[in-house]
């Protein structure tokens, strides 16, 4: 395998559900899974699981399927690449103290190194286990630490300020939850913009329509 996968941007996002759900097949005693039937899990198709698998080199047999913890292995390797990618947090209010939580609280590739935050009290404090340190010593951590990730949990303003900062200090990809469309001039940077708001506000267009086409 090349270091280099180039596929579609659906299939990648596909990844992680596969990760996870091949997780829940183990802990129930499923060794074995068909393309048909990891399908229904995924609520797709048996030929859009076996497309998708196929741009990595397939991992199954035909006619025997999948071993589950294989597969589930080698997807973790083409997510994790064997090691962690470091990172640190901007912004230590509730929300960052929340987002560090999924970070750190199962193995989803990442090292939560360091966090930081212009409140002088949270200086000295930790989150979990990175120390909270100040904005200003950011530039400072950065080029002697060398992090690959941010994570933004600052308000829209101090983050579309600090975004092309922290990709001339060497940020390769931003987890960017500031409500404001990160846009990064830079082909190789690579960003995950997550507003949770327009996820809540798409779940009550889906519940009024529903209720609407089912009165």
């Amino acid at each position: 395998m090349s270091n280099q996968i180039k596929v579609s941007l659906p299939v990648i996002r596909r990844l992680p559900k596969y990760y996870r759900y091949l997780g829940e097949l183990l802990q129930n005693g499923v060794i074995k899974i068909s393309s048909s039937g990891l399908a229904r899990i995924m609520g797709t198709t048996a030929s859009q699981v076996r497309q998708d698998l196929n741009c990595f080199g397939g991992f199954g047999q035909q006619g025997i399927g999948y071993n589950t913890e294989l597969l589930r292995n080698e997807i973790g390797k083409l997510l994790y690449r064997g090691q962690r990618l470091e990172t640190i947090l901007i912004g230590v209010g509730s929300l960052g103290q929340t987002i560090s939580k999924w970070i750190t609280a199962e193995d989803r590739g990442y090292h939560l190194a360091a966090a930081f935050d212009a409140n002088p009290a949270l200086f000295g404090s930790e989150v979990c286990g990175a120390p909270v340190l100040p904005i200003e010593k950011l530039a400072e951590y950065c080029r002697l630490h060398k992090p690959q990730v941010a994570v933004l949990c600052i308000p829209r303003e101090p983050a579309r300020k600090l975004a092309p900062t922290l990709v001339g200090l060497g940020i390769r990809g931003f987890w960017n939850f500031s409500h404001y469309d990160l846009s990064v001039n830079n082909p190789d940077i690579i960003v995950e913009n997550v507003h949770l708001g327009d996820s809540l506000m798409s779940l009550a267009f889906r519940v009024h329509n529903e209720a609407v086409s089912h009165p």
